[in-house]
């Protein structure tokens, strides 16, 4: 799903939640769980089918019938298994008359209320997955029959079927939103987008071992790990040991709630003992394979004396006030994530930009974390990536098993001009974005198989979209071996459409018109789609061909520990990589420039007779 049907459905949602308010005597605060415990069984619902579907596919059939599926089958992929009463189409399609329909709940009482059947959904899930015990809300039964239902009904949006990721941590946050703007933004705490965790988690390359989000939120990071060692033909619960820490209990029971529906199972700990800047709730200090995060920017008034107890800062204490607090925890939270690393572990985290130049004691420490050699890469990253928030950033990512030969070097990218517009508010990486901006790490690396790997991946792609096509259709002598070529082709051949497109259009009769229009939008959509495939190819292609690492001015640059040094310790991209060259459009400046000049004088010379003329115009009329 993009994020343009994403939200569409969050305002759907929304709308159907704020009837309560309207209908219901719940405060917002009330309301807030149990509305997004129906979105989380839905989405349940959604990937329980869909894992459904693939383990009916190779079932074994006996005395003629294909055998039932079973909760360990559902383990094994990754995803919760769900017993019939807790099915979201059971749900919706409940009898009307639920007094006589003689169901029974899983304690053997009589369910005779659409809230009594809900809330026994909630236990018989809680039953499936040891860590959502005492964790789902189950207050339905406050809700009357027909509001609930209606809830039951709206929310049973196909559109959650095609969703990934952290979709439940992107909902509640829009929520919170609504029900509360302090609440989704309180002291610098905003929702990972899709687009950084995966950057994150494609950077670190997680494989094996124990990975700690210290401000796990709504739990993205650990549900991107998952898809990512799955897809790498592993199973992400054999391989990957999940903990975290979450100040707020709202966020780590919704991380406990996105775990289960992801397959995945992590110990999770909430409240002051999991408040980061004063415990490290799980022992976990130089014991980390991997650390991922996006914690809170800019904090400020952090007991000192409190931080500096549980010996996580190996580069020293940052700058504290005349009350002994820490006025800005941007460093205490960068010090504790290499802290939490073994002597091989990787670490990604989200962090303001204003972190990578700050001065001070600030400079100091990142003094002395560029001298471990261990900062592997820099990213930059633009405007309105967040949800709620439009603010910059950077990616920092940290590798204590570095190889020899790149302890001396960082990489830096400046990503703020390379991504793809959502609407006036919201920006993104889309996955081919991703992929490219990965594989200028690989060539930093030295990893040249992993690029060769996307350029083939490229083709390929390109490739089927060729041998998809109609026999006749342009798209297939369009799309070759040469992505110039190809990007040159498609761009033509989308003139061509639009223009047969508006031809058609206007030549339809009323009757006809919006069909023909809507032909002709899913046909250019097609193409467009294809050409971006092309043109991202192309991207990566123009600047490290076959597979040939190499500086490119105003997007990446591999910096020297001597080069840094120069810098002021800086670790701004932006800083290195400097400005990308300005094609030359072809237009001669200083004739370009006397034309715009002559434009000028005969602008002011109408604008003055005009005056001119309104002058005469108000003297005949006497004013």
């Amino acid at each position: 799903m993009d994020n343009k049907a994403l939200k569409k459905l969050e305002a759907d949602l929304w709308d159907a939640a704020d009837n309560l308010r309207a209908n219901s005597k719940l405060t917002s605060n009330e309301y807030c769980m149990p509305v997004l415990g129906l979105i989380f069984l839905r989405y349940a619902y959604s990937r329980f089918k869909m894992v459904e579907k693939e383990i009916l596919k190779d079932r074994p059939v006996r005395n003629g019938r294909v055998m039932p599926v079973e909760a360990s089958d559902f383990k094994e992929k990754a995803a919760l298994f769900l017993p019939k009463e807790a099915q979201y189409d059971y749900l919706v399609n409940l009898p009307e008359d639920l007094s006589k329909a003689g169901l029974v709940g899983i304690d053997g009482r009589p369910l005779n209320s659409v809230g009594e059947v809900v809330n026994n959904a909630m236990a018989l899930v809680e039953q499936q997955d040891e860590q959502l015990v005492g964790i789902l809300p189950n207050e339905y039964t406050a809700f009357n029959d027909s509001l609930l239902s209606e809830l039951l009904r709206v929310f049973n949006n196909n559109v959650l079927n095609d969703v990934g990721g952290d979709v439940i941590g992107r909902i509640y946050e829009y929520f919170l939103n609504k029900f509360a703007k302090n609440i989704a933004s309180d002291d610098g705490v905003f929702f990972t987008p899709k687009s950084l965790v995966k950057m994150i988690v494609n950077v670190i390359e997680p494989a094996s071992g124990v990975l700690l989000d210290p401000a796990c939120g709504s739990g993205g990071m650990f549900v991107q790990t998952g898809d990512f060692v799955n897809n790498a033909g592993m199973k992400a619960n054999e391989a990957m040991t999940f903990y975290g820490q979450e100040k707020v209990d709202y966020n780590a029971k919704l991380c406990l709630m996105n775990l289960a529906v992801h397959g995945l199972t992590g110990v999770i700990k909430s409240g002051d003992e999991a408040n980061t800047f004063y415990h490290d709730a799980h022992h976990l200090a130089g014991k980390c394979d991997y650390v991922m995060a996006n914690p809170p920017f800019n904090v400020d008034k952090v007991n000192a004396e409190s931080a500096e107890k549980e010996d996580r800062l190996p580069f020293g204490m940052p700058g504290i006030n005349k009350a002994k607090e820490v006025s800005n925890a941007n460093y205490l939270w960068i010090s504790y994530f290499y802290a939490y690393l073994k002597d091989t572990g990787r670490a990604g985290f989200v962090m303001a930009s204003s972190a990578t130049d700050s001065q001070g004691k600030d400079k100091d420490i990142r003094q002395k974390l560029i001298e471990t050699g261990h900062v592997d890469v820099m990213v930059s990253v633009g405007n309105n990536f967040f949800y709620t928030k439009s603010l910059p950033c950077t990616l920092w990512f940290f590798d204590k098993g570095k190889k020899e030969e790149l302890l001396d070097k960082t990489l830096f990218i400046d990503a703020r001009n390379y991504y793809t517009v959502v609407d006036r508010t919201l920006n993104e990486w889309t996955d081919w974005q991703l992929k490219n901006l990965n594989a200028i790490v690989w060539l930093y690396r030295g990893e040249t198989d992993k690029y060769k790997n996307l350029l083939t991946e490229y083709h390929q792609t390109l490739s089927d979209y060729a041998n998809e096509a109609e026999s006749d259709d342009p798209i297939r002598e369009a799309i070759t071996d040469d992505f110039a070529e190809t990007v040159e082709k498609l761009k033509e051949y989308t003139k061509k459409q639009r223009k047969q497109a508006k031809t058609d259009v206007d030549a339809a009769g009323k009757r006809d018109k919006k069909k023909i229009q809507a032909d002709w939008d899913q046909k250019l959509a097609h193409t467009a789609e294809i050409l971006t495939v092309a043109e991202d190819a192309l991207w990566l292609y123009e600047k490290f061909g076959d597979g040939v690492y190499a500086d490119v001015p105003g997007l990446c640059k591999i910096a020297s520990r001597g080069e840094i040094e120069e810098k002021g310790y800086s670790l701004t991209p932006g800083a290195y990589v400097g400005v990308a060259p300005v094609e030359d459009d072809g237009v001669d400046f200083e004739e370009r420039m006397q034309e715009i000049h002559k434009e000028l004088l005969s602008l002011q010379a109408e604008s003055n007779d005009l005056m001119d003329q309104i002058s005469r115009n108000l003297k005949e009329m006497g004013l």
